[in-house]
């Protein structure tokens, strides 16, 4: 619901100038509620454009917050948007030291309390949390949506010390938002030079992220899990289980000591208001809530809310994209890890999964290179786009798998299942995908959660070693956190495969992956109902009224898949064309589309290629500018090749183009 009428009148201030020490001037987008008394300040810093990137959420949630009497402020990090400066890597120091000066100036306002909150999606989300760890006196409370605590086992870089394909894909758009000119609107006449510094200083920041593949003190710098402790004020965590992120909520609602609350919903990567699958919430609401309570001293009773209120799936078969809403109901709890929950361990027999061990015969797998492509995209988006996982019936035929009996009574599951294995594996450097599915009676797998192991990472991710071939050896995994029932009658289906394309870039070699029946285990996270369940009550959801926009062309979203089976090469496509938009208010039209290619052959690893493309393009005032990129990646047995290539054009002459060829030695990965 849009909501058109609020208590107080708002004045938007754009741009509202941060000039830090070092002389840097910030750009940000000031939300104020016009009123005599003094009113806290929200930030959000994210480099994603506030004039004409990130515009449309921005516009739903600020004023919003503004009009119920909370100040916000949008801020183009350094380097970004309308800022100066440059913008060298993620998640850096010198961005959260900038954010806790901003956070001082704000505070510093005489409009202000003296009291700051921070919040955020994705980027905004983590650095909040990482800002939260430094302390900055006026900050007292944070929303963090959609982020992590831990960048490398839990960003789009790496997975169980494994290689994600997001990465390269996400370098790519960077490569284009980092080489975009400000807006001439703000900047004036300026915008030339900065664009053409921005330009001169834009380099792929895969060449920094492959430099890295275990985890080091790059990766230990902004993860929060290195010390929780030294986060003190409230946080509330938000996610949504089809969101590639969700495993940072319950993870902070066990290691936090200080005020802490979570909400895990039904959503993909978008805030709970405005994404998609639904249902959505009165996420709007819930914060107001959060930031008067901590911001204004104000009793709203959010304090009072379970600790952990989390979505559980209901029956519902897979589907490529969901909409509109997800099968399910709200449940809660007071305590996480919760103490209700009972760790119910299945054997991994020969006949399937069993509550009492029976040794049996070793039963193994080799899948081929092409397994995974049914299991959806590492960070999909399950609006209109069809990047989620669908029937898994093919995958689980190219795994090796271990079945419950149809279930006696519904079971309902919450939290991570954890994986005891031993096994034994004909090659030194060998991936494993562990899924959990819900097998129906009419044979469709459902995928409910799922993990990932380097098994050269299997004691540490600092220090790697070979696995040891021919000799049994233990794993343990854990898999992703999720909440899900399984219906009576329904099977469970643990499947193991040496192969998850294209999520993770496979192994230099196909291998065989044997397991030892009746010695390894699964522990299942199940969960009795709870009369507290009850007490999950979200108002419907709101937002402010949207930008004006004048669409000029939809867009789209497409997934192809196409084996060739002549020569065994798979093909998957995807393609998401943004359409093109006109915002009325500040006469700016941007339109934007991406393309990513993955090929493997089934039978050569090394056949694996990733080709990566993004354009956007921006016209307001005199600036009518252009950038496009393409990242390439491919390996032999010992190095990745990375190749990128960009071009920026104003009125479609070419201005600027680089490119680069690295050649990075495979470490474990």
């Amino acid at each position: 619901m849009v909501r058109t009428e609020f208590p107080l009148a708002v004045e938007t201030v754009d741009p509202f100038w941060i000039t830090l020490v070092d002389g840097t001037r910030i750009a940000a987008t000031l939300w104020r509620p016009r009123i005599d008394a003094k009113v806290p300040v929200v930030v959000e810093m994210v480099p994603y454009r506030r004039r004409d990137g990130t515009v449309a959420r921005d516009i739903d949630i600020h004023p919003w917050l503004a009009g119920h009497g909370i100040a916000c402020a949008r801020i183009d990090i350094r380097g970004s948007g309308d800022s100066d400066g440059g913008l060298a890597d993620e998640y850096l120091p010198r961005e959260q030291e900038d954010a806790c000066e901003i956070i001082a100036h704000l505070a510093a306002q005489p409009w202000c309390n003296g009291n700051v909150g921070m919040t955020g999606i994705s980027w905004g989300g983590f650095n909040a949390l990482q800002v939260a760890a430094r302390r900055p006196p006026a900050l007292k409370a944070i929303i963090s949506n959609c982020a992590t605590d831990d960048r490398y086992a839990d960003d789009i870089h790496y997975m169980g010390g494994a290689l994600l394909t997001e990465q390269e894909m996400w370098s790519n758009f960077m490569l284009v938002k980092k080489a975009m000119a400000p807006d001439p609107q703000i900047v004036g006449d300026a915008w030339r030079a900065m664009w053409t510094s921005r330009l001169a200083a834009t380099r792929s920041l895969s060449e920094i992220w492959l430099a890295h593949q275990r985890r080091d003190d790059y990766w230990r710098q902004g993860s929060i899990c290195e010390d929780y402790s030294a986060i003190e004020c409230a946080v509330m965590a938000v996610c949504g289980w089809e969101d590639s992120y969700s495993n940072f909520v319950p993870r902070l609602l066990e290691h936090l000591k200080g005020p802490k609350l979570g909400v895990v919903g039904p959503w993909s990567h978008a805030y709970p208001c405005r994404g998609a699958p639904g249902p959505l919430i009165g996420y709007l609401q819930e914060a107001l809530r959060w930031w008067r309570h901590w911001l204004c001293g104000e009793n709203t009773g959010i304090t009072d809310e379970p600790l952990y209120r989390v979505w559980i799936t209901g029956e519902e078969r897979p589907q490529p994209f969901y909409l509109p809403d997800h099968a399910g109901s709200w449940a809660a709890e007071d305590a996480w890890p919760s103490p209700r929950i009972e760790r119910r361990t299945l054997y991994l027999n020969a006949a399937g999964l069993g509550g009492q061990a029976a040794p049996g015969a070793t039963r193994s797998v080799r899948s081929p290179a092409t397994a995974g492509r049914d299991c959806g995209r590492w960070g999909g988006y399950g609006g209109s786009c069809p990047d989620m996982a669908i029937d898994q019936r093919r995958e689980d035929g190219l795994a090796l798998c271990f079945d419950t009996q149809p279930l006696d009574n519904d079971l309902t599951l919450l939290g991570a299942p954890e994986l005891d294995l031993v096994v034994t594996v004909d090659q030194p450097h060998v991936n494993l995908a562990a899924r959990l599915c819900d097998v129906y009676p009419d044979g469709t797998s459902a995928l409910m959660t799922y993990g990932v192991l380097n098994l050269s990472h299997r004691n540490s991710h600092e220090h790697p070693t070979p696995c040891p071939v021919g000799t049994p050896f233990q794993v343990r995994l854990k898999l992703n956190d999720f909440a899900r029932i399984v219906p009576k009658g329904h099977r469970m289906r643990l499947a193991l495969a040496n192969q998850h394309w294209p999520i993770l870039w496979p192994q230099p070699n196909l291998s065989t992956l044997s397991v030892a029946t009746g010695e390894s285990t699964v522990m299942l996270p199940v969960r009795p109902p709870s009369p507290r369940d009850r007490d999950v009550r979200f108002e419907p959801a709101e937002t402010a009224p949207p930008v004006p926009t004048t669409t000029l062309d939809d867009g789209f979203d497409r997934r192809i898949v196409t084996d060739d089976v002549g020569s065994g090469l798979q093909t998957i496509a995807l393609t998401s064309d943004h359409g093109s938009r006109r915002y009325d208010d500040r006469d700016i039209t941007v339109s934007s589309a991406n393309a990513d290619t993955m090929s493997i052959n089934a039978d050569d690893p090394l056949s694996a290629r990733l080709i990566t493309e993004y354009r956007w393009a921006i016209a307001s005032g005199d600036a009518d500018t252009e950038a496009t990129a393409r990242t390439e990646l491919t390996s032999d047995e010992t190095h990745f090749s990375l190749s990128w290539h960009i071009e920026a054009r104003e009125r479609g002459k070419l201005v600027h183009s680089a490119s680069a060829t690295r050649r990075i030695r495979r470490d474990f990965a």
